[in-house]
């Protein structure tokens, strides 16, 4: 299978094919539900479109709390088939689809209170771990274990030894939200799909009452394409009901949005080899390892504003630090602060007004002829979602059509990932990189790490690290525009790499470096590099300045202070 690039031109060219004849499957959306379905599509050996109004996870999947998890906590609710389902995709995940993405990571769970807690808590994380193995895809994290107070303070030591009797620790994965939906594109273009990112859905073709296209605007280079498609899939997360409303159809349900922020710290504000989960009296709270960071979140609050930016206000921030704060010994203060980030989750509307509470299931329909809608679920479970939404776009075509195959179909870079991480050392007396740049390589591209390591061949200042952020080589910010689609700064400085928020310049002083790196491949001249570089700029500013505000409106108002760019 070829590797598929998603760079200038293969974009335009998508555009073009897409006009030129009729697809089986359009999907609408690029985030992780829209392009596992996409590729779910494509691997059936259905011809399949797939268009995105921004950058390839823009919205939802890329501000997650970067978690692959059964959640632990919907067990307590008793929705034993949603952790089960949960539990296997990321068994699934770990082993097969995607090692090279997704990674386990452990938590620790103080408990507050002797005797029952234990009994309790216990309880739950053992049917967790039971549960697992039970499907068959529990092999590769350990068991959870039991520990005493003074063991617990040995794994982590930040925490106050008032704020635990005992713990248990436990383990889940995490991977990079937005890396991972990029990889997810790249693989369904591998397989054929047609992949165009900042081309907007802006109305929908019909004929009667049947739904046979849609009208796509190309957002970089000006013009309208008409998509005409066989079957239509709506999975635009939070904007549901908006895409919906173009058809003229209400729906047979409701998306709400609620909003989930996160807080990135350096990792030495926090001593611990473990993450931590608490309870809060709404939710729970995650610290959650992230490279040379920790990642706190996350808020559970009604989001009512602007979906495209949400914004963080000071009272999120705070609520954030006074919950975390009240188990560490030495508390963070909002200069410990690198990076916040904030999301939207897309919960089907229900009758409970609190988000927490609503379901985390999702839910498939066909509201017209030719239009099918997904929506709601979690990250962990976009396989199952977009497998369900594929079966029920299949009802409406009129050939036979394969069964879904994405539960042994590797994302890009699996294959051979293991071999070459065992051969990493070899790779870098070879490269004249050093090994732990080249397990960052692999770990974030998997065996397609070769790819940007031929880049620095042919250009050895490439393997130079960026001087404002030096976790990253400047071969990746090359690499992101050439074959991941980045069409934008902000998309490298915040989705190709976590730039923006793993330094306390928020990815300022990196701008101008990045700009110049993309602009050969993008064909920026000198004004184009500017208009990036003060963009980017007024989009910080915007960003801390909404941090400050006390509440979502004014904190929502100061961050539509900087428009998105637009191509002059």
């Amino acid at each position: 299978m070829r590797t598929a690039t998603l760079g200038p031109a293969q974009r335009a060219e998508a555009l073009a094919a897409m006009a030129e004849r009729e697809l089986d499957v359009l999907v609408v959306g690029g985030g992780v539900v829209g392009a596992g379905t996409a590729l779910d599509a494509v691997t059936r050996g259905l011809s399949t479109g797939l268009v995105e109004a921004r950058d390839w996870a823009s919205g939802t999947s890329s501000r997650s709390s970067k978690l692959v998890h059964g959640g632990l906590r919907y067990l307590e609710m008793l929705d034993f088939a949603l952790v089960r389902e949960a539990l296997k995709e990321r068994g699934l995940l770990l082993e097969r689809l995607a090692p090279h993405l997704v990674k386990p990571v452990p938590f620790l769970y103080p408990l507050q209170h002797k005797g029952w807690e234990r009994l309790y808590a216990g309880s739950g994380v053992a049917l967790y771990d039971a549960m697992s193995m039970a499907r068959g895809h529990g092999r590769g994290l350990p068991l959870h274990r039991h520990l005493s107070r003074g063991h617990a303070l040995r794994v982590a030591p930040c925490l106050r030894k008032d704020a635990l009797v005992g713990a248990l620790q436990y383990y889940d994965a995490q991977m990079d939200d937005a890396r991972f939906v990029a990889t997810l594109v790249r693989t369904a273009a591998s397989y054929g799909a047609k992949a165009a990112n900042r081309a907007r859905v802006t109305g929908f073709l019909r004929e009667g009452e049947r739904v046979v296209g849609a009208r796509v605007q190309d957002v970089e280079a000006g013009g309208e394409y008409e998509i005409r498609a066989k079957q239509i899939v709506n999975a635009t997360g939070v904007w549901t009901d908006d895409t919906q409303a173009m058809v003229g159809e209400r729906g047979q349900f409701h998306v709400r949005a609620s909003k989930g922020i996160h807080l990135v710290v350096p990792k030495d504000r926090i001593h611990s080899t473990t993450g931590l989960i608490l309870r809060t009296e709404k939710s729970v709270l995650f610290v959650i390892p992230w490279g040379r960071h920790w990642i706190v979140g996350t808020t559970d609050t009604d989001w009512d504003l602007d979906k495209a930016h949400p914004a963080a206000s000071s009272a999120d921030i705070d609520y954030l630090l006074e919950h975390v704060n009240s188990v560490l010994a030495v508390p963070l203060g909002r200069d410990d602060v690198q990076g916040v980030y904030a999301g939207l989750r897309p919960l089907l509307a229900g009758e409970s007004d609190a988000t927490s509470k609503l379901s985390r299931e999702h839910t498939v329909a066909h509201p017209a002829p030719g239009l099918v809608v997904v929506a709601g679920g979690k990250y962990t479970t976009y396989r199952v979602m977009a497998k369900d939404a594929v079966d029920e776009a299949v009802h409406g075509l009129d050939t036979r059509v394969a069964d879904c195959v994405t539960e042994e179909t590797p994302l890009l870079g699996a294959e051979g990932y293991r071999a070459m991480w065992n051969a990493r050392a070899r790779i870098a007396a070879r490269t004249g990189i050093h090994t732990a740049r080249v397990e960052h390589l692999l770990n974030r591209y998997g065996s397609m790490a070769e790819e940007v390591l031929d880049l620095i061949a042919a250009d050895p200042a490439l393997g130079e690290p960026l001087h404002a952020a030096d976790d990253y080589l400047r071969a990746e910010v090359v690499y992101a525009a050439s074959h991941e689609g980045a069409r934008h700064l902000d998309d490298v400085l915040t989705r190709r790499t976590r730039i923006s928020i793993e330094t306390f310049d928020r990815g300022t002083r990196s701008a101008r470096e990045a700009a110049e790196l993309m602009a050969p491949v993008l064909g920026w001249d000198k004004d184009q590099i500017e208009r990036e570089v003060e963009h980017y700029e007024k989009r910080v500013e915007a960003e801390r300045e909404s941090q400050l505000q006390p509440d979502d409106q004014t904190a929502d108002a100061a961050r539509l202070g900087a428009p998105d760019i637009v191509p002059l």
